[in-house]
Order: C-alpha cells, then structure tokens, then sequence
C-alpha cells in the first residue's frame, strides 16, 4: 500500500513537471516510466515480502516466470497512477 501511495505522489509530480508540449507522447512515456519503476520495485521487493531467492523458488527459479508475474499484479494495481498522472497533466492542458 505505501508503495502504491509513492507511485502516485510521484505520478502526481511527473503530471505537474511534464513539459505540455511534448503532448500524447510525454503523457504515455512518463506512463510507461513509472509503470517501470513500479513493476522494478514489485520485483525487487521479493513475494509477499520473501526475499528474492525464495521467491524464486515458488517459480521454479524461472525469471521469466516471476517478473511476468509482477509485471501482471503491477498491470492490475497501476490505476491510482494513472489518474493522479492524468489529472493534473489534463488539468494543465485545459487552462493552456
């Protein structure tokens, strides 16, 4: 939970710093960078607070397998980012 709240203060910066005219793209790549950042942290933190060998012992020692895994719960969990990110980038957009 206080990695989603972080994710999204930080969202809510990037919608206030992203230049305006960079556009549709500067939206979508800072998108595209925090879901990074979000789904790096979810991976590095381990399972369920395990660390990162036991982790990957539920997978069956397969990378693929785990960070697939984490890009999914962080595909699911990536809502509040995505509107505190919209919000003030929209925001600015309706006031230039």
């Amino acid at each position: 939970m206080i990695l989603l709240l972080g994710i999204s203060a930080l969202a809510l910066v990037t919608g206030l710093l992203v230049p305006l005219h960079w556009g549709v793209a500067g939206f979508v790549a800072a998108a595209a960078l925090l879901f990074a950042v979000q789904a790096g942290i979810t991976t590095a933190l381990g399972f369920e607070g395990t660390p990162l060998s036991e982790s990957l012992l539920l997978f069956n020692n397969d990378w693929g397998a785990y960070i697939g895994f984490n890009v999914r719960v962080t595909y699911r969990a990536f809502a509040l980012p995505l509107l505190a990110l919209s919000v003030p980038f929209i925001y600015r957009y309706g006031k230039a």
